[in-house]
């Protein structure tokens, strides 16, 4: 179905993805910008229930409001993070992104979407979260194939983000993704760079049959 070069880059493409922190001023064509979204409209969700929606911001306006916001909220983290610099710049420069970035995409989770009774939501309800998760990551993927650069940012009160974008009670304003482009596209994940955490070895997050099973039997 699709050939050994198309399968590589997609590897590459998931490899390669990273949450941005700094833009350039340089416009997002809006036929890019749509893609986008497009991207995040293809992902799979339980049910079949699509519970998001897109909320485009391009106001400088909006946009500072929605940064007081999230520097309202990096004020209150910083208490967990006194005696460590790094965690300051990080969430300086997620504030910073949102400020730079040409668009900020608000993505939200209707809970209500499908009725009482969607398929797989019954037993699990937090299976619209997971879908929409599913849809921001396909517009990140979407995003390093275009060459653009995103940042997650993942601090605020979603009640001022209601009050900003003037939400309904009922949905859940899930990110605020920072959209534009970026001189600095880094090879790893910063947090990774910065010592933030290791990638854990992946042999040891897998088991077989029950939990903490690491080999499988193959003996029955």
């Amino acid at each position: 179905m699709f050939s050994k070069e198309e399968k590589e880059v997609v590897h590459r493409v998931i490899k390669t993805r990273r949450d941005i922190r700094s833009f350039l001023k340089t416009p997002v064509p809006e036929k890019i910008l749509f893609q986008l979204i497009e991207a995040a409209h293809h992902a799979p969700s339980v049910g079949f229930m699509q519970p998001w929606n897109f909320i485009i911001i391009s106001s400088d306006k909006v946009k500072k409001k929605l940064a007081w916001a999230a520097e309202k909220e990096r004020r209150a983290l910083s208490i967990h993070y006194e005696n460590d610099d790094r965690a300051e710049k990080f969430l300086s420069l997620k504030i910073e992104g949102l400020k730079e970035a040409p668009y900020t995409i608000c993505v939200t989770c209707d809970p209500t979407r499908g009725g009482s009774h969607v398929l797989g939501r019954n037993s699990i309800p937090e299976t619209d979260i997971m879908s929409t998760a599913c849809a921001i990551q396909n517009m990140m993927l979407a995003a390093c194939a275009e060459g653009v650069a995103m940042g997650w940012v993942s601090f605020y009160k979603k009640a001022d983000i209601r009050d900003i974008l003037n939400i309904p009670p009922h949905i859940d304003p899930v990110a605020l993704l920072s959209i534009g482009y970026t001189e600095n596209y880094p090879k790893a994940p910063i947090l990774e760079t910065e010592n933030w955490e290791k990638r854990r070895n992946l042999s040891g997050l897998i088991s077989y049959e029950t939990w903490g099973v690491p080999t499988l039997n193959t003996e029955e």
